[in-house]
């Protein structure tokens, strides 16, 4: 019919399937946004997972547990302190993270070539050349550690300076002579340790 005209389109549907449109445009766009983020966190951590593993010790380590049981046992016998331990009471090797594992490693280094192999006094010279000979791998160990640290690829937190802390103060507890004895004597603690926690690290 002439004058006759087909009612106007709701304002109000046009404007609720607008926003929907708006609201679906944004949760797209905050999707994307997320994988995308958990795409960048996952590259960086594999890429620091990746230095970390070259810096890790390259080193074959039942040689140094073979030299140590070979002297192990003389060792121990002159500890006189049964009922005490150093790092194996402490428990926070077990408890320490991946991403700590370099940073107590090196610590633990420095604390056995810094003071436990100093501080012990050997007369046997067949013991001694077995201690010389653990302390020269520690001393590689150490390198390979530092150039890690340089290269901002051996994270030092919280946890591996609590876990250190714990461990000096166990060693302060004893007469220095005592304490080297016995920290000398657990040194299969700390080997264990190691090979746990570099298990099938690829040569560097």
């Amino acid at each position: 019919m002439p004058g006759t005209c087909n009612p106007p389109f709701p304002r109000g549907k046009e404007h609720r399937e607008s926003r929907h449109r708006s609201s679906l445009s944004t949760r797209r766009q905050n999707m994307k946004a997320s994988l995308w983020l958990l795409g960048t966190v996952f590259l960086l951590s594999s890429a620091h997972t990746r230095g970390l593993r070259r810096c890790l010790i390259a080193m074959d380590m039942r040689h140094i547990g073979e030299s140590f049981q070979q002297i192990k046992g003389a060792i121990q016998a002159k500890d006189t302190f049964q009922n005490v331990t150093i790092l194996s009471t402490s428990g926070t090797l077990h408890s320490i993270k991946p991403l700590d594992v370099c940073c107590v490693t090196k610590n633990l280094l420095a604390f056995y070539m810094d003071r436990v192999f100093k501080d012990h006094q050997e007369l046997n010279p067949q013991i001694l050349r077995k201690i010389s000979s653990i302390a020269n791998s520690f001393l590689y160990m150490q390198k390979v550690l530092q150039q890690c640290q340089e290269q901002r690829l051996c994270h030092c937190g919280q946890e591996a300076a609590n876990a250190t802390r714990i461990i000096h103060d166990n060693y302060n507890q004893l007469e220095v002579r005592s304490a080297a004895l016995k920290s000398l004597g657990e040194l299969d603690v700390f080997l264990a340790w190691i090979d746990k926690n570099y298990q099938g690290t690829p040569a560097s």
